[in-house]
C-alpha cells in the first residue's frame, strides 16, 4: 500500500471513532468499572485481540451475571460462558492439539455448545469452519475435504452423516440427549478436565472465520475472512445506531447461527452484552413467546421466518399473535433471503415501525440496510451502503449504471472475503467485488435487488428475473408462501413455473392466480402453469432449493 493510500486509510478509521464511540456509549458498553473489573476487561482484549472470545470476556467482567445464553436447557451468564470456554480451549489443546495451525469445525443447531464452540476457537486462534446442518452426505465430503479440520464439535443428530462422509479429525459432543458413554469426548467432559490443563497462551493472531455459501447452485465453497478492526469498525457502529441494541437487553434469534446473517447478531450480541434467546428449530409460535417472555427488544429472522409469525393462527392470526405482548420490541431484523415488500408492510402494521432489510452475501459480509422508514417509502428496498462500505450497480461494459437502470451489483468493503478456502475468488472491479445480484438504484441511491444473475430467465427472446413474480405471489392474501423457476420450453427456450402453498383454510385455483398475476405483470412474465404444494423447499437460511421444485412435476 502507497504512503498516500496508508493515510487516506487512517483518515477514514479516524473519521469513523467518534461516530463510534458514541455509538458503544448509548448500547452501553461504554461504562465506568470498579478497578479490578476495568483491568479484567483491558487484560482480555489485550491478550484475545479481536474476536468473540474478546468479547465474551470483555461483557464477562462488565456484567458477570447477565445472561449469556438462553436455550432449551435454560440460562447461562457471561461469567459463566466465559469460564467454560476458557476451560475447554485448555482441554482441546492439551488433548487434541487445536492452536494456530490447526482448525476446528461446528456442525451444531442453535444453542450454547455452537457459542462455546466459536469462543473456544477464538481463544485458541484457530480457523473455526462452520457447517450446514442441512449439508446431505455429498456436500458434507465436499466441504471438509479442503479443510481436513483437527477437531469436530457436533450435535448427536449428525453422528451417521459425519461417519458416512469419513469425517476427519476427532470428534466432541455438544447437543446431546442421553449421557454418553464414558470415553466418548463431550464439550461438559472438556469443560471439567480443561480445569487441570495449562491455560492456553494467547493466540498470535486472531483465527480465520471460514463461512461455507450455502451449495444451493452446486459444490459449497468455503469463503475466508480475517477482517481488521478498521473493517469492523464502520459497519458495526452503522448496526449500533440504527437497530439500537443495547446491554442486558435479549435478542432473540431465529436463523441458524452458522450462516453469515444468524452469526453476525451472535457476535454482536457478544460484544455489546445482550443475552441471545436461541431455540435448536424455529418455530413462529416459540418465537412470540421469546419476545413475550424475556421482554426480548429485537427479533432476527430470516423472511420466511416472519412470514410464519404472521399466519399464525391461520384466518385469527391477529387474536393469537394479540395473546403475546410483543411491545417491548424496537427492531426485527431480516436478511438471508429477499423480503417481499408485502411482508415487511404487514409486519410493520401488525407489530409497529420495527423492520430492518439487510443485505449482503457470504463473500462480501454486510452491504446495506433499509430502515422502516426506506420500506415505506421504497417498498422492496435494501437501502443504503453502512459506514465503510461502497455500493455500486455497473452495466456489462462495468461502467456506472444511471438510476433505474438494472446492471450487476457490486460492492467493497474490509468484509469482502480473502477468497474460497478452495481456491479462486470473484469479479473485482475497481476495488469493488461482484456480490452475483442484478439491480438498480432509484434517485435516491437506494438500492433494489433484482434477482440473482444466474436465476434470470430467458423466456421468448425476453429476460425475466423471478423475485418480481414471487413477491407477487407472496403478497397474495391466501397464500402462505410462493416460488418460481424456469423450465426448457420447445417453442419459448424456457418458460415460468410457479409454486403456491396456499394459507391454512383456503382453496385457490391455477386461473385465480393467474388472474391475479395478469392484472400486474407483463404478458412475458406470466408463469405459464402453477403447482400447489404443501410447502416450498428452503434450506436452513430460508433460500429457495430450486434443484428440488426442478424434480417435481
Amino acid at each position: 500500500m502507497s504512503h498516500s493510500a496508508r493515510l487516506a486509510e487512517a483518515r477514514s478509521v479516524v473519521g469513523m471513532v467518534l461516530p463510534a464511540v458514541r455509538a458503544l456509549a448509548a448500547a452501553g458498553v461504554l461504562k465506568p468499572l470498579p478497578p479490578a473489573r476495568a483491568r479484567q476487561a483491558f487484560s482480555a482484549a489485550r491478550a484475545l485481540g479481536l474476536g468473540a472470545a474478546a468479547g465474551c470476556a470483555i461483557s464477562a467482567a462488565r456484567d458477570p451475571h447477565c445472561p449469556a445464553v438462553i436455550d432449551e436447557r435454560g440460562s447461562v451468564t457471561f461469567a459463566e460462558l466465559n469460564d467454560r470456554a476458557e476451560r475447554i480451549a485448555a482441554a482441546l489443546r492439551r488433548e487434541h492439539g487445536i492452536g494456530p495451525d490447526r482448525s476446528l469445525a461446528v456442525m451444531c443447531r442453535n444453542h450454547r455448545g455452537f457459542v462455546e464452540a466459536m469462543l473456544t476457537a477464538s481463544r485458541l486462534g484457530a480457523d473455526l469452519l462452520l457447517l450446514n446442518t442441512d449439508f446431505p452426505g455429498p456436500q458434507l465430503v465436499q466441504a471438509l475435504a479442503p479443510h481436513a479440520p483437527g477437531a469436530i464439535v457436533h450435535d448427536e443428530e449428525f453422528t451417521a452423516a459425519l461417519d458416512a462422509a469419513n469425517a476427519p479429525g476427532a470428534r466432541i459432543l455438544a447437543w446431546h440427549d442421553e449421557q454418553p458413554p464414558a470415553g466418548v469426548a463431550t464439550l461438559d467432559r472438556l469443560a471439567v478436565t480443561g480445569a487441570s490443563a495449562p491455560k492456553p497462551p494467547a493466540p498470535p493472531t486472531p483465527g480465520r472465520l471460514v463461512i461455507l455459501s450455502s451449495g444451493t447452485t452446486g459444490a459449497p465453497k468455503g469463503a475466508a475472512r480475517e477482517p481488521s478492526p478498521s473493517a469492523v469498525l464502520g459497519p458495526l457502529t452503522t448496526l449500533l445506531e440504527q437497530l439500537k441494541p443495547h446491554a442486558g437487553d435479549p435478542i432473540v434469534i431465529g436463523p441458524p447461527v452458522f450462516h453469515g446473517f444468524g452469526l453476525a447478531f451472535l457476535g454482536l450480541a457478544l460484544f455489546v452484552g445482550a443475552p441471545v434467546v436461541l431455540r435448536r428449530r424455529f418455530d413462529p409460535q416459540w418465537a412470540l413467546e421469546a419476545v413475550a417472555r424475556h421482554r426480548a427488544t429485537h427479533l432476527v429472522g430470516v423472511p420466511v421466518m416472519l412470514q410464519r409469525i404472521l399466519a399464525l393462527g391461520g384466518r385469527g392470526s391477529e387474536s393469537e399473535r394479540a395473546r403475546h405482548d410483543t411491545s417491548s420490541l424496537r427492531a426485527a431484523a431480516s436478511a438471508g433471503a429477499p423480503l417481499a415488500p408485502d411482508v415487511a408492510t404487514a409486519f410493520m402494521d401488525a407489530f409497529g415501525e420495527i423492520v430492518f432489510n439487510l443485505y449482503g452475501s457470504t463473500e462480501t459480509g454486510f452491504a446495506s440496510w433499509a430502515g422502516p422508514a426506506d420500506l415505506r417509502a421504497a417498498p422492496g428496498t435494501v437501502g443504503r451502503a453502512p459506514r465503510g462500505v461502497t455500493i455500486a450497480v455497473l452495466d456489462e461494459q462495468r461502467r456506472p449504471a444511471p438510476p433505474g437502470t438494472v446492471g450487476t451489483v457490486f460492492i467493497g468493503s474490509g468484509l469482502v472475503f480473502d477468497g474460497y478456502t478452495g481456491g479462486g475468488s470473484r469479479e473485482v472491479v475497481d476495488g469493488l467485488m461482484n456480490i452475483g445480484d442484478v439491480g438498480h438504484l432509484d434517485a435516491a441511491g437506494r438500492l433494489f435487488v433484482d434477482g440473482r444473475e444466474d436465476d434470470m430467465i430467458l423466456s421468448g427472446g425476453e429476460n425475466v428475473y423471478p423475485q418480481e413474480i414471487e413477491d407477487l405471489l407472496i403478497g397474495h392474501p391466501q397464500l402462505a408462501d410462493a416460488a418460481v423457476i424456469g423450465v426448457e420450453d420447445a417453442d419459448f427456450g424456457q418458460r415460468l413455473r410457479a409454486f403456491a402453498v396456499a394459507r391454512d383454510g383456503e382453496q385457490l385455483t391455477e386461473e385465480q392466480l393467474t388472474a391475479y398475476l395478469r392484472e400486474r405483470l407483463a404478458r412475458y412474465k406470466l408463469p405459464r402453469e402453477v403447482v400447489f404444494l404443501d410447502a416450498i423447499p428452503r434450506n436452513p437460511t430460508g433460500k429457495v432449493l430450486k434443484r428440488e421444485l426442478r424434480a417435481t412435476t
